[in-house]
């Protein structure tokens, strides 16, 4: 196994660590017992805890940067993730239903496929509150504010910046509620699921359409 490999292995334990009993829990010996590694091992690769949450830090934005290109790659290109559009009568427009549902769609997968690392996520969010370097790096590791201010730029918000800072929040709101607020009891990767996010975020994108002239 590569060096490489080994510190992302030693990454996602201390991710699964945590979220499964606390950023307490999270020592370099309970690593080594979760992987079951020769004491010291996760201390060579990672010398502190503090080291050890940024390597968290960036394995989480690694891998949503990752997820979402790959979402993209595989959307179909009349329902592109984050700029899904039609053509009508030779005109391309984008339709804010159609974005509401692509981007459901990613949110589903991302609560199906990588709960820990909200979990996680929020855990260390509030943790590192005070953490002028860590914590934005955090607060952005998951949704991106520039693409949704350039999605909100070509809906022809007047203040795309305003509206994408809110509607971030709104995703932020909607996946917390989802895995650890009032509906975590709705089951990930069903149809249901990705019908409740579509109409809280349809809900955003259509009452707040700018109306033409």
């Amino acid at each position: 196994m590569s060096t490489t490999d080994r510190r992302t292995l030693i990454v996602e334990a201390a991710i699964d660590l945590i979220a499964g009993q606390g950023i307490r829990a999270l020592t370099h010996r309970a690593l080594d017992t979760a992987l079951d590694l020769p004491a010291g091992s996760a201390s060579y690769y990672f010398r502190t805890k503090r080291a050890l949450i940024e390597a968290i830090t960036d394995r989480i934005t690694e891998r949503s940067r990752a997820d979402f290109l790959t979402a993209q790659a595989a959307a179909d290109p009349a329902q592109h993730l984050g700029y899904p559009a039609r053509t009508t009568h030779g005109a391309t427009a984008i339709d804010p239903t159609d974005i509401a549902r692509a981007i459901a769609t990613w949110l589903d997968r991302l609560l199906t496929d990588r709960r820990n690392h909200l979990i996680v996520r929020h855990a260390l969010l509030i943790d590192l509150l005070a953490d002028p370097d860590l914590h934005p790096r955090l607060a952005h590791s998951l949704f991106s504010v520039e693409r949704a201010r350039n999605l909100f730029h070509a809906l022809g918000f007047a203040d795309p910046a305003a509206a994408a800072a809110d509607f971030v929040a709104i995703i932020e709101g909607a996946v917390f509620d989802r895995f650890a607020g009032a509906r975590t009891q709705l089951p990930t990767g069903t149809p249901e699921s990705i019908d409740q996010l579509t109409a809280l975020l349809s809900t955003y994108l259509l009452s707040n359409q700018p109306r033409s002239t």
